[in-house]
């Protein structure tokens, strides 16, 4: 394999792009369990028919794991609101639209949202009474089996040369319920800086899926603190910031 281009560097990871292959791999001490896991979310995306690169082979290089899978060229999303702010309304229209593509699928042997939320919340420096709080209003939320992404923003959307717009970076993948997918969309805008964008976006996907922006607000909190075992520093200083934001009654 060709590793001569580097394409992303990322947390833990790098990716090349060896001829019509993207070969992601990842640091020596990365979890082989999160590899694995990872391919097998990939895998089983493909299986419902959205446009995603395929997996070609799982391998290691260098005694470091890696993923090899189709090379998609295109721009990314945010690339593409980047060069055209202009056009920012209709890029978040299309965001939307594949996203609620995502959530109208279903893959039942993906983990469940509910029980990594959970997992991770346990995993937080919240004291326990907060623990306890958050547990409690994520065993109240209602329990669908929707495709989420876990990580779905416009860098994670290559549009090809040919238009068709790709999915990456499945890691995340569960299935559960969309709104707290919406959340986590929403709190990756106001990471990045964009809080016109967060807003923006989040009227567009309540108003084309008709969900109560209450609803999806509701989920913040719970999508926050679980986001927030995972980061640095500032990243977890923000989420924990959105813990208490929404009053339950």
């Amino acid at each position: 394999m060709n590793l001569d281009r580097v394409i992303a560097v990322r947390n833990n990871k790098t990716i090349y792009r060896d001829g019509d292959r993207c070969i992601k791999v990842f640091c020596a001490e990365y979890s082989k369990a999160d590899v694995l896991n990872e391919a097998l979310n990939q895998a089983r995306i493909e299986e419902t028919g959205l446009h995603i690169p395929k997996i070609i082979e799982v391998t290691t290089i260098d005694g470091k794991w890696a993923i090899v899978s189709e090379y998609i060229k295109g721009k990314t999303l945010a690339k593409l609101m980047e060069e055209d702010p202009d056009k920012k309304e209709e890029y978040i229209n299309l965001l939307v639209d594949l996203q609620m593509s995502v959530h109208a699928k279903t893959s039942p042997l993906l983990n469940k949202l509910k029980d990594k939320m959970s997992r991770k919340i346990a995993e937080t420096e919240l004291d326990a009474t907060t623990r306890y709080d958050l547990h409690t209003r994520l065993e109240g939320m209602p329990k669908h089996n929707k495709v989420c992404h876990g990580d779905f923003n416009p860098s994670n959307i290559i549009i090809a040369e040919d238009g068709t717009p790709y999915i990456l970076d499945w890691s995340h993948a569960t299935q559960g319920n969309a709104s707290a997918d919406v959340a986590r969309t929403y709190l990756l805008f106001w990471l990045n800086g964009d809080i016109t964008g967060a807003e923006l976006y989040l009227d567009t996907f309540c108003k084309k899926s008709d969900t109560a922006k209450q609803y999806v607000q509701k989920w913040m909190p719970i999508v926050a603190a679980s986001q927030s075992v995972k980061g640095n520093e500032r990243e977890r200083e923000f989420l924990m910031s959105w813990v208490g934001v929404v009053d339950y009654q």
